[in-house]
């Protein structure tokens, strides 16, 4: 967690692969975080970005790689309650948190 807090020091910038259950974080942008994941195999459709706040243990969903038109997400903000809920699930299983 020291590794990935480096980069902005109170939360860590993440990229969740919803299909593969993994996660890649600490990047300055989401979409180095997504870049880590693409190069380890997953793919682009099952990526969604996520901020997580180690004081509080707990993730939020608002992420600039998340605006997916033809995903049928228009907004920073992950919308579909199913993949903000699978994302979450992840987050707390790898990182901690309630």
């Amino acid at each position: 967690m020291q590794t990935m807090l480096q980069a902005l020091g109170t939360y860590v910038k993440l990229a969740v692969d919803v299909r593969r259950g993994s996660l890649a974080g600490g990047g300055v942008l989401h979409a180095d975080c997504e870049s880590a994941l693409l190069q380890d195999g997953s793919g682009p459709d099952d990526i969604w970005g996520a901020d997580w706040h180690p004081l509080a243990q707990r993730a939020t969903f608002e992420a600039l790689i998340n605006i997916r038109p033809r995903l049928n997400n228009r907004s920073m903000v992950i919308l579909d309650p199913t993949i903000r809920e699978r994302v979450a699930q992840i987050v707390q299983s790898l990182l901690g948190g309630p």
